[in-house]
């Protein structure tokens, strides 16, 4: 059972209010709205850039659909690996959060970043070994998870 809550004194309520006063007045002003919007418009970018290099593949080489795919992949996967060895997608992802994460140039560059942090340390003890230190996880809990649902699904369909 709740205790009922006492009644605050005249004082007590002016003390209250100028507690929240200064609150209100030193807190940091929430920038979740500009956040989210810059988020939406760098993904959306992104994705725009990618249809672009699709286009550009189909009407330069005539690439059909699952080339067109593949090629517009692995191009924007060089591009951000190249920005993120240049140190600009580490710029973009400050100001886009995960507007720059989200998209396929998200997983390039949680793959290059570790590696390029840890080149001086040689070829293969480096950049090797830390290649996948970051998305090595998610891709061993996808491709986990994938099995999985595969497993459950052939399973129901023999039902």
């Amino acid at each position: 059972m709740k205790k009922p809550k006492r009644k605050l004194t005249p004082e007590e309520r002016r003390e209250h209010a100028e507690y929240r006063r200064m609150v209100k007045e030193r807190a940091p002003r929430s920038r979740t709205g500009l956040r989210a919007l810059l988020a939406f418009v760098t993904g959306g970018a992104i994705c725009c850039l990618g249809q672009l290099i699709g286009d550009i593949g189909e009407l330069l080489w005539g690439l059909d659909t699952a080339q067109r795919g593949s090629f517009t992949s692995v191009t924007l996967i060089f591009i951000a690996s190249l920005l993120t060895g240049l140190g600009v997608y580490d710029k973009i992802g400050r100001v886009a959060g995960a507007g720059s994460v989200v998209p396929i140039t998200g997983f390039s560059n949680s793959i290059t970043a570790p590696a390029m942090e840890h080149r001086s340390e040689g070829i293969v003890t480096g950049v090797c070994a830390q290649l996948f230190s970051i998305a090595g996880p998610v891709l061993v809990f996808g491709i986990t998870a994938s099995v999985i649902v595969g497993l459950i699904a052939w399973i129901v369909s023999l039902l």
